[in-house]
This record gives structure tokens, sequence and C-alpha cells, in this order.
């Protein structure tokens, strides 16, 4: 571990200059907040014309789990005061990026991300995590099962909880429980065209929850 990740495990640091300014600007009302690992930090270079132009804000950071998501939610999505925060977490969970966890833990971290929003009036986007049955930094891991199951995980939550869940899952996996190549090149992460593909979807979700009571 470096003296970086000892100091600072959860990054707040990283967005703490934007986010400052982003407190000082009157807030429109209309900011959707991206909390996510690299899957969403990528997003924004990957296809940054998606981005310009909307009040999209990215708190993506590359290789984060849940565990380190929560910890930064308050500064990184709360203090934003977004309209919705869009979560797309778990897979470096699996991966075990911090260490072993179980998957009720992993849903654990993600529900708690989800009452924190509600209880400060954000409405919620809940992603699915993407397909994977590899990772090329640990190969060891067998994911595909993992990632269903915590879907299914999530999605009942969804359901029983009246969040507006949204499936990237079932239009990107492959017959072999993995990324479709035509969606991602190195099994986990989305290409441009897997940008593409999960752009339409998001914006509906994200208009699905804006129009939502509560």
């Amino acid at each position: 571990m470096s003296q970086a990740d000892q100091t600072d495990w959860p990054n707040l640091k990283r967005y703490a200059a934007e986010n400052q300014k982003l407190q000082a600007m009157a807030n429109a009302g209309d900011r959707v907040v991206f909390m996510g690992n690299s899957i969403t930090e990528f997003w924004k270079v990957t296809d940054s014309s998606f981005f310009a132009g909307k009040p999209y804000i990215n708190r993506g950071i590359s290789g984060q789990t849940t565990s380190q998501m929560l910890v930064r939610f308050r500064p990184d999505v709360i203090d934003l005061q977004p309209a919705v925060v869009v979560i797309l977490a778990g897979i470096n969970d699996i991966a075990e990026n911090t260490g072993p966890i179980s998957l009720e833990h992993i849903f654990g971290n993600i529900v708690s991300m989800v009452q924190l929003a509600r209880a400060n009036n954000i409405k919620v986007v809940l992603s699915s995590v993407l397909p994977a049955n590899r990772f090329p930094w640990r190969p060891h891991i067998k994911p595909a099962d993992k990632v269903i199951q915590l879907n299914a995980m999530l999605e009942a939550y969804c359901l029983k909880n009246k969040v507006v869940y949204l499936d990237y899952y079932s239009k990107m996996v492959d017959e072999h429980k993995g990324l479709d190549k035509k969606y991602g090149d190195d099994g986990v992460h989305p290409t441009l065209a897997g940008y593409r593909m999960m752009e339409p979807l998001l914006e509906a979700a994200v208009q699905k929850a804006v129009r939502k009571k509560r």
C-alpha cells in the first residue's frame, strides 16, 4: 500500500477542488452525479461528447470498491445537491481490489449509498454490474456467477423499494456470461461502442427517476 493510500484510502482529495467550485455555484437543480469506478471514470474520457453541455458530473475513480465509494459519497454526491445520482459499483469488490468481501457486504454498501441519497432528497438510478467472466489483473478469480447473483440482489431491492434499476447486463452479456466483444475488448471496460450502447439506457433511467415522486 502506498503512502497516498494510507493517508487517503477512499481518495477524498481526488475531486475536492472541483467539488468546492461546484458548491460555490448556484445549483440549477438538475445535476446528475455519476458515482462509480473506472467504468464511470473512463466514460467521460472515451465519449466526452456525451457529457458536453449537460449537467452531468462524473465522480468515478478507477479501481474503487463500494467500501471506498461509501466513504466519499457525502463529499462527492450529497454535498453537490444533485437531482439524481447514478450508482454503478461492485465489480472491483468481486475482484477483491481491497480484499475479500461477501456479496452481502457489497450489496449492503450499495444499499447504504441509496439510503443516504434518498435521505437527502436525491433520486437514485441503481445500475446493474456489467457482465464480466474474467479479470485481466486477477486471472484466478472467476466473476461471472457472482455478477449474476449481485445483480439479482440489486434488482430485487429496487423492485421492493421503488428505485429505478438500470439493466446494462442483459444488453451487453455474451453467451459465456462475459462482456460482449462488441462492447468491450478487455472483458471488463466498455469501448466507445459499449458506452454508446449504455447512454440511451442511462438517459431513459434518469428521466424515469426524475419523474418519480419519491
